[in-house]
């Protein structure tokens, strides 16, 4: 499903954000993503989503390699992964459910498969109250479970999040984990970065640390 071979990623001359990333995750496969601000956890999920590439070695996602697939086919690639980014990315001009739903008029779904669709999972984050309200009026709690609605919403095979519970209290932190273990059990492949040992420790998945752009190890959390 997601394959890195001797990946190196590089933003300063001296300084790689990846050096030589050698990482085979299976479909199915629930992986978290561990290491110190910087380590490189946000730019590896860049890798697999195409907005970085790589200055030496390749990724391949979903059975495409990524360094020989042409730019305009990455809009392609991403409509099978869903993204949590840290963020957030919300358009604040527009409503929660409209944020949602982009997802899938991008798709082409009819517009009543689109208002029962994102119904549908904003309900599963509780935050279904919230669809006609603006993000900027919203916790930051709540802009992270739009978020998630968004990267949910089309079902996908691949979810990536970057530090998907730094602005959640532990009560919303296990609610939004069942989320995500949820997505895993109907088969989505898994891709979490957080330095939250919380996290790490709530949920059965393999851990790959990351330090100064190197991977340390890849174990399996039973």
């Amino acid at each position: 499903m997601i394959e890195f071979h001797n990946a190196t990623v590089q933003y300063q001359k001296d300084t790689p954000a990846l050096s030589s990333i050698n990482l085979i995750i299976p479909k199915g496969d629930f992986v978290f993503l561990t290491g110190p601000s910087g380590a490189g956890k946000s730019t590896l999920l860049k890798l697999v989503y195409g907005s970085v590439e790589p200055v030496r070695g390749h990724v391949v996602v979903d059975g495409q390699n990524l360094t020989r697939l042409p730019r305009k086919q990455i809009p392609y690639l991403r409509r099978n992964i869903g993204v949590v980014f840290q963020d957030f990315k919300l358009l604040n001009t527009r409503s929660v459910f409209d944020n949602v739903a982009m997802t899938l008029e991008v798709l082409g779904w009819e517009s009543r498969d689109i208002g029962k669709k994102v119904y549908h999972v904003l309900k599963s984050l509780g935050i279904e109250h919230k669809k006609d309200a603006a993000p900027l009026r919203l916790s930051g709690g709540e802009q992270q479970r739009v978020a998630l609605a968004r990267a949910l919403v089309n079902d996908p095979k691949i979810l990536l999040a970057d530090e998907p519970t730094g602005n959640l209290d532990a009560s919303n932190k296990d609610q939004i984990l069942k989320i995500f273990k949820e997505a895993n059990i109907r088969g989505t492949t898994v891709l979490i970065a957080s330095h939250d040992k919380r996290v790490l420790h709530s949920l059965q998945g393999r851990v790959v640390s990351l330090e100064k752009g190197v991977m340390q190890e890849a174990v399996n959390v039973p």
